[in-house]
């Protein structure tokens, strides 16, 4: 989210020309607006999904190799 927001403040003409762009197909074309939008809202659940899964996986995979060599040290 930080990197969202420092983007806008650096970038103060894109963000104005992103607004008028999502005003546009708000007007006239809202039925892709709203398509757009949930397309991008499912995709982005499902990167959530698929990052929180790989998260855990790979916190699982380090904890099991710390224990592996917390045995090969101490045996």
């Amino acid at each position: 989210m930080n990197s969202i927001v420092s983007f806008a403040y650096n970038n103060p003409v894109v963000l104005f020309v992103l607004a008028l762009g999502l005003l546009f197909f708000v007007v006239r074309k809202p039925k892709l607006f709203f398509g757009l939008l949930f397309l991008g809202l499912f995709l982005a659940g499902l990167f959530y999904l698929i990052m929180s899964t790989a998260g855990s996986g790979s916190q699982h995979k380090k904890r099991l190799i710390d224990e592996d060599k917390r045995v090969d040290v101490g045996g």
